[in-house]
């Protein structure tokens, strides 16, 4: 039986998988994919490589893990989009979720350090994609074509309009800290901005 931690929430297991996710995102940020080991993870996590492996079956896999722990925003979309009917309050919830997570420091890092490294390894990029953005947009496309089905909203392509919708929620913002610049000025506008995109979006495709 596993043991459960002073909190009470994790396990013994669970808290060493917790401790190899942060360690290897780190890695990969600061360092690159390429140049990052196991046993370096292991090192950083304080668990043995063996540890590691039990966790996860190879270096390709423990990234894919990391992207994944770090998409907060999958599981609220999940969780917020179980109602068809109340469109609005669920895409609400999400931009803001969701606006807040795409320019924080560590999104930024972690697609920073795809492009990077884009040349020589597309792969990495490739599982970031799937990773990431890519099960987020099943995730809206499935929901819009929920939405869609009550008539009340008729979407030109549901995963066309889950694309748009993330794109337009990047926003000035976005462009600004990829490019290394400061955006200072813009987070007070921000919100004020998101909730913009939802009510332009809705009404775009309200029938």
């Amino acid at each position: 039986m596993e043991s459960v931690t002073p909190n009470g929430n994790l396990t013994r297991s669970e808290q060493k998988r917790l401790q190899i996710l942060e360690a290897a995102m780190e890695l990969f940020c600061g360092q690159g994919f390429p140049n990052t080991s196991m046993d370096e993870v292991a090192k950083l996590a304080g668990v043995s490589k063996q540890t590691v492996y039990s966790h996860f079956g190879s270096k390709d896999e423990l990234f894919v893990a990391s992207i994944e722990s770090r998409c907060v925003v999958q599981r609220l979309a999940e969780d917020v989009f179980t109602d068809p009917s109340q469109p609005e309050m669920a895409l609400s919830c999400f931009a803001e979720y969701f606006g807040d997570l795409i320019v924080s420091p560590e999104a930024l890092k972690v697609f920073t350090t795809c492009v990077a490294q884009s040349e020589t390894h597309p792969g990495i990029s490739a599982l970031f994609f799937d990773a990431g953005p890519q099960h987020l947009l099943y995730v809206l496309t499935d929901y819009f074509e929920q939405v869609q089905k009550l008539g009340v909203y008729k979407f030109d392509g549901c995963r066309s309009c889950a694309v748009r919708l993330c794109l337009m929620m990047y926003g000035e913002m976005r462009l600004k800290l990829e490019l290394g610049l400061n955006a200072d000025d813009l987070v007070e506008g921000r919100a004020d901005y998101l909730t913009g995109c939802i009510a332009m979006f809705l009404k775009a495709y309200k029938v």
